[in-house]
């Protein structure tokens, strides 16, 4: 029931998505703006607003690229994925506090990551500033309620083109990431959409501060113990 404004660097594919939006039944506007670029949001808010009226809610899932390990990393990088994981959601975030503090039941949803709260050997630059928006996310959350509420979301392995494109080159991924989840399978789009329409609705009005994990519940036991039932 929302009116979506999708955002992204290629026109082609958020057109794409606004259309189908549209075709559903849904108002969606499409808005090409590159979110690494502070001069950009601005006008990404102002146009959103424009449109619909107002700005109730606020998706931050603009993720970057898989990042190398530390001896393969350096700062200039480490500074690109801040700039775009935890800059750029501050900025856009503090661009539209005016319009979402005149919105009751306005909320903001942060998309993280598992690398976030565990420490896997490479990829290094984009946990970390995965990490520092997990905790940005609890943060905003205490400074800008009660009226505004923010929350993250953490997917496991959810199947996307870029998965896929994983599994292309190491097939024996898609088993181990199988078997790394409770559920015993991958995670779909619509489950992380499912997540993020409960924390944007009044169902969770009296939820702020939360991480929620969509990740088909992780395994910790490092062997089989058992058989699954």
């Amino acid at each position: 029931g929302a009116a979506i404004a999708v955002t992204g660097r290629t026109s082609a594919e958020i057109d794409a998505v606004a259309a189908e939006i549209r075709a559903a039944g849904g108002k969606a506007l499409a808005i090409q703006v590159d979110l690494s670029d502070p001069g950009q949001l601005p006008g990404l808010v102002e146009k959103t607003v424009a449109e619909f009226g107002g700005l109730d809610i606020i998706v931050h899932n603009a993720g970057g690229a898989m990042s190398p390990s530390f001896v393969d990393t350096t700062y200039q990088l480490l500074e690109e994925h801040f700039r775009l994981i935890v800059s750029m959601p501050f900025e856009l975030t503090r661009l539209a506090l005016p319009h979402l503090l005149a919105r009751p039941g306005a909320n903001v949803i942060t998309i993280l990551s598992p690398g976030a709260y565990s420490a896997p050997r490479g990829n290094l630059a984009y946990y970390v500033a995965k990490m520092a928006l997990t905790q940005m996310t609890k943060l905003m959350a205490a400074d800008i309620g009660p009226k505004v509420r923010v929350n993250g979301i953490i997917p496991g392995p959810i199947v996307t083109p870029a998965l896929d494109r994983v599994f292309e080159i190491k097939p024996e991924i898609r088993q181990i990431a199988m078997n790394a989840a409770r559920v015993r399978r991958l995670g779909l789009p619509e489950d992380v959409a499912m997540g993020a329409l409960y924390l944007a609705s009044s169902a969770a009005s009296f939820v702020t501060g939360s991480i929620l994990p969509i990740d088909g519940g992780r395994v910790e036991e490092t062997r089989v113990v058992s058989p699954d039932l």
